[in-house]
């Protein structure tokens, strides 16, 4: 891994490889064809060099200075990946404010509650979220400006700023100090309880692990000036995050995709060269499953990382074969700064299948241990929650002390997922302690959805679990007891949902049952409800 001591934050990054690499494409982000009523629209291909990115984001650091954002200020970013949105990164992080990114993906109540948890007060919207935003704006009173990404459409209104003319028209601005402990994104997961938590992480979360890679000496997946990155994931990922930051640290042409497309990112990888790149193996699936993935050529390729979910033996096999490249699992979670774990390229031999079960060893920097129900560590091969202690841990949740308490405990971050740790140090992932779902790598937690469905006026119980699915790791299923005489079809019952919460949030399947088993305190037995569906799984995670 690349760590260039030049570089200690964000602040910092794009003045020292504007120097460095003034005239190298930074950013690449692919064109696409698009259907505009029923014709097809080419948008060609935008690229920002270093030195065009440093300025750009020093002329926005200045924008956003007058029109009143100061540090600690949050500002969100709303919109499908695009160049604007690293700018607005770097802009962020020059001048000390928060970049909250906002997943396209949910509806606009979610999107709602997150701007005004978060107390945003400068919003970035893409062409595409105007109208929603415009639904729900007259609850966000704490933004005081809006800022619309593009100008040309007649749905933005005559008080929002047009992006591009904005920028230009400031002066670019030194930067200024900024301390690598100081928050620079603030990151939403999905809430146990309904509602989602903003994870703060400051510079060193994106540094912290590379400064050990070096201190060790180990070059990890060995990043080059001359990669080519394909940036794949989503800016309000942290996985996307985190892989964009390590390409543009190491100096490497990094291509965006705008949203994941199967046949956008395999043609993506023939035309510009790609040599590394970060899945999910819901991604890996649906990249195999496109008939141009035959004719695909691979021979640029040397490594993809993947992780956000496990992976099947059979996808895994088949990946390896089909992309002829090095591979390399990671795991963590965006309060541990994302990946913490890996198992590395050496170690993904199908000669050794049990050890492809594996999420890998700790990082340079970072312990492991497993615990017990009262919180002792225990032996190896022993089942206990995994907990991770890494430089890029989190500071904590935004304004909720007492989750973060619960989360982070002297320092140890505890994933709620169940595992244990073998005689050579790998870490097992066996179940989860947590009721979380993980849907083609989105987080999914059941009280969130349960929440929802209980407002149907036909439901008097409901439990939200997640059974084994062969394309996206686990489906969400609805165990519904519907009240006396009241009558609903599945369907009713997904549809009553739709609007409320992320459609990927929406139950795939909903069952009729007469009750749920509780516990004598009256807790619901999740685990009875699933074992019916994951029986033959060796792990209760897919």
């Amino acid at each position: 891994m690349i760590y260039n001591n030049a570089i200690q934050t964000l602040a910092e990054l794009t003045a020292v490889q504007a120097e460095q690499f003034p005239e190298r494409r930074a950013l690449i982000c692919q064109g696409q064809t698009l259907i505009c009523q029923g014709q097809p629209l080419t948008c060609q291909g935008q690229t920002l060099t270093y030195q065009q990115l440093h300025q750009r984001s020093q002329q926005l650091a200045q924008a956003l200075l007058t029109v009143g954002i100061q540090p600690g200020a949050r500002v969100a970013f709303l919109a499908q990946d695009c160049l604007q949105g690293y700018e607005i990164l770097f802009a962020c992080a020059q001048i000390g404010a928060v970049l909250v990114p906002v997943n396209w993906r949910l509806s606009p109540p979610e999107v709602r509650y997150i701007l005004q948890d978060a107390e945003v007060e400068l919003l970035f919207v893409g062409p595409k979220f105007y109208r929603p935003v415009a639904s729900i704006l007259p609850e966000l009173t704490q933004i005081k400006t809006i800022v619309a990404l593009a100008g040309e459409s007649p749905a933005v209104p005559p008080d929002w700023l047009v992006y591009e003319s904005w920028r230009s028209a400031a002066t670019p601005a030194p930067v200024v100090k900024i301390s690598s402990n100081q928050v620079v994104v603030q990151m939403y997961t999905s809430g146990t309880t309904g509602h989602p938590k903003g994870v703060q992480l400051v510079h060193d979360s994106f540094f912290a692990i590379a400064r050990a890679f070096a201190r060790t000496g180990q070059p990890w997946i060995g990043w080059r000036s001359q990669d080519i990155s394909l940036i794949a994931l989503p800016l309000f990922h942290i996985g996307g995050l985190w892989w964009a930051i390590r390409g543009l640290v190491a100096g490497a042409e990094n291509v965006l995709l705008t949203s994941f497309v199967p046949a956008a990112a395999l043609q993506a990888i023939t035309t510009y060269g790609v040599t590394k790149t970060c899945l999910v193996p819901a991604m890996m699936q649906a990249m195999l499953a496109e008939p141009s993935s035959r004719t695909t050529n691979f021979d640029t390729l040397d490594t993809i990382v993947y992780g956000g979910s496990p992976i099947a033996e059979t996808l895994l096999t088949q990946a390896i074969n089909t992309f002829a490249c090095d591979f390399v699992q990671i795991y963590g979670m965006t309060e541990t700064g994302n990946c913490a774990v890996c198992l590395p390229a050496s170690a993904h031999s199908l000669e050794r299948p049990q050890l492809l079960k594996a999420a890998g060893k700790p990082f340079p920097g970072v312990s492991v241990t497993v615990l017990d129900a009262q919180q002792k560590p225990l032996p190896v091969g022993e089942i206990g929650e995994i907990c991770l202690r890494s430089p890029a841990n989190m500071v904590g949740y935004w304004k909720l002390p007492e989750a973060t308490d619960k989360t982070l405990v002297d320092g140890w971050i505890h994933t709620g997922d169940a595992g244990y740790l073998d005689k050579d140090g790998y870490i097992f992932i066996c179940d989860r302690i947590k009721d979380m779902i993980c849907y083609a790598s989105e987080n999914v937690y059941p009280a969130e959805v349960e929440n929802i469905l209980y407002q149907h006026p036909a439901i008097a119980d409901v439990a939200v679990i997640g059974v084994p699915d062969p394309q996206w790791g686990e489906a969400i299923k609805a165990m519904v007891v519907l009240k006396p005489d009241a009558a609903a079809t599945h369907l009713d019952i997904i549809n009553f949902a739709r609007g409320k919460i992320a459609n990927f949030k929406l139950p795939r399947t909903v069952d009729f049952i007469e009750t749920l088993p509780r516990t004598p305190s009256g807790k619901v037995q999740k685990g009875k409800l699933r074992d019916p569906y994951w029986q033959g799984y060796e792990r209760k995670v897919h």
